[in-house]
């Protein structure tokens, strides 16, 4: 079923959210690696923490993994142990990879991961949910920026042909004709592309590549997405923050980083054509929108989401360029102790009102449809 066949449902998402670049959306293998316990100051706390429902007797959780979801999870935390103040919830924010490996060494209670579980660890995970296995679970999304920096030029349009052909220097000059023929009324100068990519394996490169192999055609971008960087020339910079930092200081540059080092450094952004009636701009709305155009592929109790809708969408106000982090959980077979806790924060977090907080860090919350289904998944976790 095609989410964004649901009348209503993408005007529930845009409706939803809110702009915000104070905080940062980072992706795993970034910028930000304090574990949640730590300050805490910047993150947003909800108006009201009276509909959380606490575990009878409390507890303590360890999760760790993607730091995309950090500033969300910083936030989760914080109301919910404001709430609840006989729990105590230590997220680490490493990499999703790392949280996978000790989610299923059983370490971590859950984690979180920018993609969702790979047939073999969702095998391995079996080991630790012993009646069960792991399952994914959306819990987080937002926009992929891809920021520039070219004088003169304030309201740069690309499509995702040119941009994948840009990153691939395939499209070496500004004054290129694909880029011309999309900007008639620019002034582009004749001046060389700097591309950035990001030096580390990145969360946010998987995700781009995979908005390449899904709306760029093979012509433009002939690598299978992945986390290391694959295509050929371009200059690398160490993580978001550094790939954020060499387009503002280099004219003819740009990059790809999450929203809010663009809005923290006043960077421009590249508003993207995808045959909409107008060229879509990444904010924290047009991905909610774009997120609705997902699609649930998992089985069972799995909420694997399959983007591929999203990046080809051609819905106004749809950004296409979007990141979806997930929450590893048993489905069945989790741990005695840690369970009510574990249903009862992750309850909250796909609540209304945990969804409602992320506008204010940035993120998109999760458009209505998918929500749904989330919070039906936490509360049959066993």
């Amino acid at each position: 079923m095609k989410l964004q066949r649901k009348s209503g449902l993408r005007a529930l998402a845009v409706g939803a959210v809110a702009v915000s670049g104070a905080l940062v959306l980072t992706a795993c293998g970034s910028d930000n690696n304090n574990e949640a316990g730590g300050d805490n100051s910047a993150a947003p706390s909800s108006s009201s923490s009276s509909s959380i429902k606490c575990a009878d007797n409390g507890g303590q959780l360890l999760a760790s993994g993607s730091s995309a979801q950090q500033n969300a999870m910083d936030a989760w935390v914080k109301n919910y142990m404001q709430a609840c103040t006989g729990a105590q919830i230590n997220y680490k924010a490493s990499s999703s990879g790392e949280g996978i490996i000790d989610f299923n060494n059983g370490t971590d209670a859950f984690a979180g991961s920018d993609s969702p579980l790979k047939p073999e660890e969702v095998d391995a995970s079996k080991k630790v949910c012993k009646t069960g296995s792991g399952i994914s679970i959306p819990m987080v999304g937002g926009p992929i920026a891809i920021g520039y920096n070219l004088s003169g030029v304030d309201n740069l349009v690309l499509d995702a042909p040119t941009l994948a052909k840009i990153f691939n220097s395939k499209i070496t000059n500004w004054d290129d004709a694909a880029i011309k023929k999309l900007n008639p009324d620019a002034k582009l100068p004749n001046t060389k592309i700097q591309s950035f990519h990001r030096q580390d394996e990145s969360g946010t490169t998987d995700n781009l590549t995979k908005y390449f192999n899904g709306a760029a055609g093979k012509d433009a971008w002939p690598y299978e997405h992945a986390k290391p960087w694959m295509g050929k020339g371009g200059q690398s910079a160490a993580k978001s923050a550094g790939v954020a930092a060499q387009v503002k200081q280099v004219n003819g540059s740009i990059g790809y980083f999450e929203l809010s080092y663009a809005t923290a450094s006043d960077i421009k952004t590249v508003k993207i054509d995808t045959g909409a009636s107008a060229p879509v701009e990444a904010t924290a709305a047009n991905a909610s929108a774009g997120i609705a155009e997902a699609k649930v592929v998992g089985t069972g109790a799995d909420l694997s989401l399959d983007m591929g809708a999203a990046y080809t969408t051609k819905a106004d106000n749809a950004y296409p360029i979007v990141l979806v982090t997930y929450e590893i959980a048993c489905d069945k077979g989790n741990k005695a102790e840690t369970l009510p806790l574990v249903k009862s924060f992750l309850g909250y977090t796909a609540s209304e009102e945990g969804q409602a907080i992320l506008s204010d860090a940035g993120y998109a919350p999760l458009p209505a449809e998918i929500a749904d289904k989330v919070r039906s998944t936490v509360a049959a976790l066993a």
